[in-house]
């Protein structure tokens, strides 16, 4: 149960490009790469670990044998052995769809699954890029229908500037994409249920537009205008600042210029850090393992203390 690292899983898309590798480090062998998963169960794409004893087994392996000590009690009794996170980072050298996500009700009736409340943490920016997150004014069902068939949903969306160290907070039925230039951590709820309405006209490799869920999303969308979204929060040093507290989960900024010790005994979660910029060297009682910017690990939740040995790394803390 010592600090867990896990082999990326690389993921081509249309619009991904090359930051991953040149910005993370990830071992990428084509320009066209979009995602890095971290920290995943979803069926098909599994997280393998690359560290220590367990190396080679599954998350999922280690959730089903040890679920307690890995998830925490209260995680569990929620949860099961369901992992209930998805950690990525995301490189999009072009536009990605706009899209939106189902709530929990919806998923599960529909897909059987969890709805997709997701944040964002912005790394690395191209001068003018920006996010769409959101309608610019208040919309009815039959404006935005028209709008798609119309193709001028464009005209409806908010555009935001985005710069390092932008955070946002993605709430299920918001409509949103990620603008070309951007490089982020996403994390997320375990779901990979997206409805997408409008991709630009852009064709595949094969020649073919991609599937839009245009029927489906009529009902899932929030259709208000508001302002919900961006993150303010402190960026004090060697302190543990608050970006995020859902239901879903909770999201620390962690700005370390020296070693820093977390008395964990009471928070019955495993605790993921996502480094994005520097290093450190994160140790449990049980081994300790290095990440650097670009990386994930995880510490299971059996742990009663963490020490984070570091002179400069800015992490994302993230728990249940």
């Amino acid at each position: 149960m010592y600090p867990l690292k896990f082999s990326p899983i690389l993921k081509e898309r249309l619009w991904g490009g090359t930051k991953l590798k040149d910005v993370l480090g990830k071992p990428i062998e084509n320009d066209i790469t979009g995602e890095s998963w971290e920290l995943s169960t979803v069926k098909g794409d599994v997280s393998v670990v690359s560290n220590g004893d367990l190396a080679g087994k599954s998350l999922q392996e280690l959730i089903d044998t040890n679920t307690i000590d890995l998830l925490g009690k209260s995680v569990a009794e929620r949860f099961g052995t369901d992992f209930p996170i998805l950690i990525k980072f995301i490189d999009a050298k072009k536009d990605l769809s706009i899209q939106l996500h189902p709530n929990d009700e919806l998923a599960k009736k529909r897909h059987n699954s969890f709805g997709k409340t997701e944040m964002w943490y912005v790394m690395d920016a191209n001068k003018d890029a920006n996010l769409i997150v959101g309608f610019n004014k208040d919309v009815t069902k039959e404006e935005y229908a028209k709008s798609i068939e119309n193709d001028t949903l464009v005209d409806l969306m908010n555009y935001e500037s985005v710069k390092e160290g932008d955070t946002f907070f993605i709430n299920t039925g918001k409509i949103h994409a990620i603008g070309a230039g951007v490089l982020l951590a996403e994390i997320q709820q375990t779901s990979d249920v997206t409805y997408r309405v409008f991709d630009f006209n852009r064709k595949d490799k094969n020649g073919n537009l991609r599937e839009l869920h245009t029927e489906m999303a009529l009902d899932a969308i929030d259709y208000e205008k508001k302002d919900d979204f961006k993150v303010a929060y402190d960026s004090k040093s060697d302190a543990v600042n608050t970006m995020v507290d859902c239901p879903y989960f909770k999201t620390n900024y962690i700005n370390l210029s020296a070693d820093m010790k977390q008395e964990v005994v009471n928070r019955d979660s495993f605790t993921i850090y996502m480094c994005v910029s520097g290093s450190v060297t994160i140790a449990n009682e049980f081994g300790e393992a290095h990440i650097q910017k670009g990386e994930t690990i995880l510490v299971p939740a059996i742990s009663k203390e963490i020490v984070l040995k570091t002179s400069e790394a800015k992490l994302l803390e993230v728990t249940i």
